[in-house]
């Protein structure tokens, strides 16, 4: 079963999911942020930004891995890999507009290479 979810590309299609879930939830912190300090402090709680970065890991590391194993290519890891250390350098800015922009172009790196893997297990 396990075979058939790698093959179709579903680990790299969620991958890319929690990656634009990740573009929302940026771009709507900043908002918030700016619009209503108090409530938008909410989701800038550094344990969002972990858990987040913590899953995206994770998903980066089967689905991606999966891809170098099977298809025997390195660049979809590689960008996807670029995108997350992206992703993790953002975290140790201060937040604010630098920090979204940042984050959000690691997020699109790292889709980037999710597609670039799942269109090379096709």
């Amino acid at each position: 079963m396990f075979v058939n979810v790698a093959r179709n590309g579903l680990m790299d299609r969620m991958a890319m999911a929690l990656s634009g879930l990740c573009v929302v939830h940026c771009l709507a912190s900043a908002v918030l942020v700016t619009l209503l300090a108090s409530a938008g402090g909410l989701l800038l709680t550094p344990a969002i930004h972990e858990v987040g970065l913590t899953m995206a890991i994770m998903l980066g590391i089967v689905a991606l891995g999966r891809g170098v194993m099977e298809h025997d290519f390195m660049m979809p890891s590689a960008v996807g890999s670029l995108g997350l250390g992206v992703m993790a350098g953002a975290m140790t800015m201060e937040h604010g507009l630098a920090e979204t922009a940042y984050t959000v172009v690691g997020v699109l790196i790292l889709a980037l290479g999710h597609d670039l893997n799942r269109r090379a297990v096709i």
